[in-house]
């Protein structure tokens, strides 16, 4: 299909297009005026991943095609907890625990989208407001009779867990119905026409478009990002390590760069699309570079995301790192520091300390594999002891890509 508007033209060409309800219509309506759009996050850690970054990007984009992008914090839905692609129940969390990641997590979106009073300027709002005031008779009268537990159980989130014959408890059950309300709500208090989010959210956007047209014969629309995965398969947003954190305080910047930076060749085009503003064309020539020059390719991945996430000066200073490390053969300032005292650390648990293995056990096998290094020059002893003399420091490597420095 070819699209008239300049929003879906934009997702479409960005690769952020998976599946929408009524393109046809959605496409005419951004066409001819200023929609608004939201996309929801429950707030389950005080940093997103970047595999929130992925709709994040959508709110972003929906601001650049000239339209008005809505963050909604779920402070009232993740009191629930969301089952879609969830093998068991999330843990409930405290108010104090929900306000704090709350403010954890919204200096991200201030990085990346623009907040003012303009048209298009995007708001924040937290869909406790209207759901800790919801009624449960009030609730179930109202939306109850515009849901049936035979469709419901249609919905993969609640059929994955059923098939593996996992508990999904009622209260999680619940949680697609107050997903709804918020596209009620946002429609009827905020002239929302648009959600927008993963593919795995398409049961949930579909209720609320619904819930819209039963209760207030109101057509809204819903858009899907496809899931992204990397060229080995893994799900975004994930390392060997764990989380890629949005955070400074969560992750560092040289490590956040870094993961870009290691981005695997087959994904380069695809990452520049989705995560930056680099204009196509320039993207084209990228992503064609073949040997070490796409290694270029990277860095210019590496740099525009960390731009983005952490700010301009982060990403100078981590790929002034990753120069000073790997080319220079030095230690730069960003990387992981540990003291290790006066009277030293065994090698073990320095490479534990500084976050490098997850045990004493595993640090004797990366040490039994030939991996861990110091100034360059193989560690063969597991009970080697590392000192540092004072005013001194020395470099710690595990395999090619983790680097610390040792001090006393």
């Amino acid at each position: 299909m070819t699209y008239e508007s300049d929003l879906l033209r934009l997702l479409e060409e960005r690769g952020h297009l998976h599946q929408i309800t009524d393109a046809g219509a959605l496409d005419a309506l951004a066409a001819k005026q200023v929609i608004t759009g939201y996309v929801g996050f429950d707030p389950t850690a005080p940093s997103l991943h970047i595999g929130n970054l992925a709709s994040i990007m959508l709110l972003k984009r929906l601001q650049q095609a000239g339209h008005c992008p809505i963050v909604i914090m779920g402070g009232g839905t993740a009191r629930v907890g969301d089952p879609s692609g969830r093998d068991e129940t999330r843990q409930l969390m405290t108010d104090e625990r929900l306000a704090a990641n709350i403010a954890g997590i919204r200096g991200s979106f201030e990085r990346i989208l623009r907040f003012d009073d303009s048209e298009t300027g995007a708001l924040l709002i937290n869909n406790d407001d209207w759901l800790s005031k919801l009624g449960y008779i009030e609730l179930l009268r109202d939306v109850g009779p515009h849901f049936t537990i035979n469709r419901m159980l249609t919905f993969d989130s609640v059929k994955l867990r059923l098939d593996r014959e996992q508990p999904l408890s009622f209260l999680e059950f619940n949680y697609m119905i107050m997903q709804a309300y918020d596209f009620l709500v946002l429609a009827r208090d905020y002239g929302c026409q648009l959600q927008l989010g993963g593919s795995d959210q398409w049961g949930n956007i579909v209720n609320g478009i619904e819930l819209n047209r039963r209760i207030d014969q109101r057509e809204v629309y819903g858009v899907t990002a496809p899931l992204i995965t990397r060229a080995d398969g893994a799900k975004m947003g994930k390392s060997v390590d764990g989380a890629i954190w949005l955070n400074e305080d969560a992750l560092p910047a040289y490590d956040f760069w870094q993961y870009w930076r290691n981005t695997d060749d087959r994904d380069v085009g695809k990452f520049l699309r989705l995560f930056t503003d680099i204009p196509l064309d320039e993207i084209a020539r990228l992503e064609k570079l073949e040997g070490a020059e796409i290694n270029d390719a990277k860095v210019v991945l590496a740099n525009a995301v960390t731009a983005m996430v952490r700010g301009a000066d982060a990403a100078k200073a981590a790929e002034g790192t990753a120069a000073t490390t790997f080319a220079g053969g030095g230690a730069g300032e960003e990387l992981p520091t540990l003291s290790v005292g006066p009277e030293g650390m065994r090698i073990g648990a320095v490479l534990t300390q500084i976050g490098f293995t997850a045990s004493n056990g595993e640090a004797k096998r990366k040490i039994a594999e030939g991996a861990v290094k110091l100034d360059g020059e193989a560690v063969t002893d597991p009970g080697a002891l590392v000192a540092v003399a004072d005013g001194a420091s020395v470099k710690l490597s595990l395999g090619k890509k983790k680097h610390g420095i040792l001090n006393r």
